[in-house]
């Protein structure tokens, strides 16, 4: 049997929906040999999936992943092999959690202001989470009956181009990447077909992010068809970079994902975890 891995997953530390240990034993059951748990700007989920690991006999892998603004496209930066203890890096991630809880602050008002009568406690009960995202919004704006689906939530009021939405402090990919490398880490451009360039803009920042101490790319992912993984393989190629691959699991917030095959086609083999031990700092 292949061992199999996915090396981009959510937890309820952030927006997923499964628990971490709850997200190792189904790991497990799906004949997944490692995972990576790498929740939004949060570590939280990885000591009890860690513990949990050795239970099951699934390879646990540190990571985060953190969103950042390149020009005026939102940027994910995954870092797998992080210290989760690391002073230096525990610190950095405090700064940029602060500023996510003073952006949620902004959104209540804006939403407020647009006739969605719902409080910064409306959205912490929907989810024992250390780090609470647009998700949540969304969840409790459902729970409220103000809206019919989580997805109306995002095109009505809190996506991108919605009335409601605030921009967070900018977090640049340079001071994520910085922060991932602080603690032996590997630093990797995660989902690039996500972020709507042609090919001249993503070589353009591939070029750049590598110049800046980018390791890897995201080459496997759920939402990629044969043309994207093989150009994702020519930029890991030309610029020497280490090809990671997950699913996105975020479990019934993203139904149509499942854990280690995303919507049924991916295959992440081991090799690709090894390539990636090989590049920690």
């Amino acid at each position: 049997m292949k061992k199999l891995i996915d090396l981009h997953i959510h937890t309820t530390a952030s927006d997923g929906t499964y628990e971490p240990c709850e997200l190792v034993e189904y790991a497990s059951k799906k004949n997944i040999a490692a995972i990576a748990i790498t929740d939004h700007d949060c570590i939280s989920g990885i000591k009890e999936a860690k513990k949990c690991g050795k239970i099951y006999n699934v390879e646990i892998v540190s990571g985060i992943e953190f969103s950042t603004r390149y020009n005026d496209t939102e940027i994910h930066l995954l870092g797998l092999y992080i210290d989760e203890n690391d002073k230096t890096f525990v610190n950095g991630l405090n700064e940029i959690v602060d500023a996510r809880e003073s952006r949620n602050i902004k959104m209540i008002e804006k939403l407020n202001d647009h006739g969605i009568d719902i409080s910064l406690e409306d959205v912490l009960a929907t989810s024992n989470s250390d780090v609470y995202t647009r998700a949540h919004f969304a969840k409790a704006m459902l729970n409220k009956g103000y809206v019919s689906s989580m997805r109306e939530a995002f095109n009505k009021y809190i996506g991108n181009d919605s009335p409601c939405y605030v921009p967070r402090e900018k977090v640049t990919p340079e001071m994520a990447i910085e922060l991932v490398l602080s603690c032996g880490g590997v630093p990797i451009l995660a989902h690039p077909t996500l972020y709507n360039m042609d090919l001249r803009q993503l070589d353009n920042l591939i070029s750049e992010l590598s110049k800046i101490g980018l390791l890897g790319i995201e080459g496997l992912y759920s939402l990629y068809n044969k043309s994207e993984e093989k150009y994702l393989k020519d930029f890991a190629d030309k610029y020497g970079l280490v090809i990671s691959g997950g699913s996105d699991f975020h479990g019934s917030n993203k139904p149509n994902i499942d854990l280690g095959v995303g919507r049924g086609n991916l295959e992440i083999p081991y090799s690709i975890l090894e390539a990636i031990k090989a590049k920690r700092t």
